[in-house]
């Protein structure tokens, strides 16, 4: 007498490779759909539409159409609608800038005022702060070009460097207060602290070393020719420094709505 044996064992390795396959193809489709873990923990924040970035309390607050914007501080870039491509780092910096490009501020109350000002670039506390139409203009120092408005083309390296200058063009001033009472002059250049300090309106002069021609306002004078110019030359640096506290007031009172 033959026996027959029943298939049971090949059937059920057939229904667990299935099974086998099913719970697969499930986790190859849950992995396929769940979202990309991020480079960083936790991942950075302050993107926005238009590859503009905002970290701080109303940092971009008015943007509209602006590209490529980064704003970094407490109402940095607040005014900004269309302009692009700007960098504000620091409190308030840029905070007037509507339409202006290329532009970029760091520090506290840098390029403020700056409306429609392009190709600026502000390095230090209240740099370029009166700027608003001003283009191509560098400032790296505390209160550097503070009072330029309408000025192109200026470069001021050390603090108050052309703090004065209002709409004077092409002037480049090396050391601390150098060209510091500029105000329309044009095409200067000093290099050194306080170099062409009292130089007000006077064009195309060049000035080269500590103090050089200080005490020139249009003519040609060179520093320390007498006692009298000595002490005009202590007297020039205690009133800058009573005018940057003044300037620090004044921006303070600004910066408020």
């Amino acid at each position: 007498m033959k026996t027959k044996t029943l298939p049971t064992t090949n059937s059920m390795s057939r229904s667990l490779l299935r099974r086998g396959l099913l719970l697969i193809s499930l986790i190859l489709t849950w992995f396929a759909l769940s979202p990309a873990a991020p480079a960083v923990t936790p991942p950075p924040d302050g993107g926005y539409p238009g590859n503009n970035t905002a970290e701080g309390q109303d940092a971009l607050f008015s943007l509209t159409t602006g590209l490529d914007n980064t704003a970094n501080g407490f109402q940095a870039l607040f005014n900004n609608t269309f302009g692009s491509a700007n960098t504000a780092t620091g409190s308030s910096a840029l905070y007037s800038n509507t339409t202006g490009n290329d532009n970029t501020a760091t520090g506290r109350l840098a390029l403020y005022s700056n409306t429609t000002g392009g190709l600026n670039t502000a390095t230090g506390d209240s740099a370029l702060f009166f700027n608003t139409t001003g283009n191509n203009n560098t400032a790296t120092g505390d209160f550097a070009l503070s009072l330029n408005t309408t000025g192109d083309d200026n470069t001021a390296t050390g603090g108050e460097a052309l703090a004065s200058n209002t709409t004077g063009s092409n002037n480049t001033a090396t050391g601390d207060l150098a060209l510091g009472f500029n105000t329309t002059g044009s095409g200067n250049t000093a290099s050194g602290c306080t170099a062409l300090f009292f130089n007000y309106t006077g064009s195309n002069n060049t000035a080269t070393g500590v103090g050089a021609l200080f005490g020139c306002s249009g003519g040609e004078c060179g520093p320390f020719k007498s006692i009298t110019n000595a002490r005009q030359f202590r007297a020039g640096i205690s009133h800058a420094r009573a005018r940057r506290t003044l300037d620090t007031r004044r921006a303070d009172l600004e910066k408020r709505p």
